[in-house]
């Protein structure tokens, strides 16, 4: 039996940087992969692969070493190694990695597996010092036009944006899919995005894509050093907080009006054809709907600072939006605006209703919130006295 170690760990050995994945190719039967590591397990049904310690064990796709890199899905992937130590690389794999571009590994690559044309912008997410080359670019328009997308497991392309999301420049994700025309139909919400302004000068001089992205590198960089808030869900946030523009009559342009309410439905429609988690769904929705609000949270009467604060503790997102929100406005996450916010969390839950003021139903819900509201007042005008 033949044993190589390939892929991703095997171009980041070449790059000097720690590997997270090994994966390996076999050449044998598997009764020889299984006496040799016997307590592998198999993970597929039709393809036989197996995992042991983490390991990924996999049959060749071709007669040789040399055809199986030529069915990966990138150049820069499309490396093995040998167990003597022998290099056996794609014709383009060293150009390409000394370049740092993601070329396709064959013309058929997107054809073989669609799911390559989402996992080519997560890598650009993942490394940000490599850029698309134009074959990348052209096949992932192909992949459209052809219709190659459509009919992708929602699971799989789902698991592609939550990779993204934990990377450190997320916005590559974006900025690829729509240079390579494949936004549609996963990612509908923002088909069109980088021929949207998103917003009137001088708060914007970029368009609605082009910041989201920007504002998701933005979420990604502070969370490092914003442990309170999970950074998954605060990148998520933010790529979801602007959808509503998407829709805005381009009469209207640049300002976008009411774009808060169908940027909520945008954001929830967004998650739902992903099969993300509910609590992603809840925080996509939650930041197209507050997002404004939060960034001008000082402006707020008392009653409206409660309905905010209180929709978003009762889901616990309040650290996630103030990072969604400093990112959007290229703010600090502990600027005074939201120390005071969280000053006033701290005092609002501190409010409770008398015993005989509990039990009556909606009656006690606008008690309550009447009496938080009149506790922020009096805290605000004591603050600024």
């Amino acid at each position: 039996m033949r044993l190589y170690l390939a892929g991703g760990a095997v171009r980041d050995m070449l790059l000097g940087r720690a590997a997270s994945d090994r994966d390996f190719v076999y050449f044998g039967e598997e009764a020889e992969l299984l006496e040799r590591f016997p307590r592998a397990k198999r993970a597929g049904k039709s393809f036989a692969i197996f995992i042991y310690h983490g390991m990924e064990f996999a049959p060749p796709r071709g007669a040789t070493i040399h055809e199986d890199l030529l069915r990966r899905d990138l150049t820069v992937n499309a490396l093995a190694m040998a167990e003597d130590g022998r290099l056996f690389v794609h014709p383009k794999a060293v150009e390409d990695l000394q370049n740092r571009v993601l070329r396709p590994a064959s013309e058929d690559s997107f054809r073989e597996d669609p799911l390559r044309v989402f996992r080519a912008p997560r890598f650009l997410a993942e490394h940000p010092d490599f850029t698309p080359h134009p074959e990348l670019v052209q096949s992932m328009r192909e992949a459209t036009a052809e219709k190659l997308l459509d009919d992708l497991d929602p699971e799989r392309v789902g698991a592609e944006v939550l990779k993204t999301l934990a990377s450190p420049e997320p916005g590559n994700f974006l900025r690829c899919l729509a240079e390579g025309r494949c936004l549609e139909p996963w990612f509908a919400e923002l088909a069109g995005a980088e021929e949207i302004p998103a917003g009137p000068l001088p708060f914007h001089d970029e368009s609605v894509l082009e910041h989201t992205a920007r504002a998701m590198d933005r979420a990604a960089r502070m969370a490092q050093a914003f442990p309170q808030a999970d950074a998954q869900i605060a990148v998520w946030m933010t790529m979801c907080h602007d959808l509503g523009k998407t829709t805005t009559d381009p009469a209207v342009w640049p300002r976008h009006y009411g774009h808060e309410s169908r940027g909520e439905r945008a954001a929830d429609a967004l998650a739902a054809r992903l099969r993300l988690s509910n609590r992603l769904r809840k925080a996509g929705a939650m930041a197209a709907r507050h997002h404004m609000n939060i960034g001008r949270y000082d402006e707020l009467r008392p009653g409206t600072r409660v309905d905010i604060l209180d929709a978003l503790h009762r889901v616990n997102l309040v650290e996630e939006m103030l990072l969604c929100a400093a990112a959007d406005g290229g703010m600090e996450p502990d600027n005074e605006m939201f120390r005071n916010l969280r000053d006033d969390l701290s005092q609002m839950l501190e409010v409770s209703l008398l015993p005989e003021d509990r039990g009556l139903g909606p009656e006690s819900g606008e008690k309550l919130r009447m009496l938080r509201a009149q506790a922020l007042a009096r805290r605000g005008s004591q603050f600024r006295s």
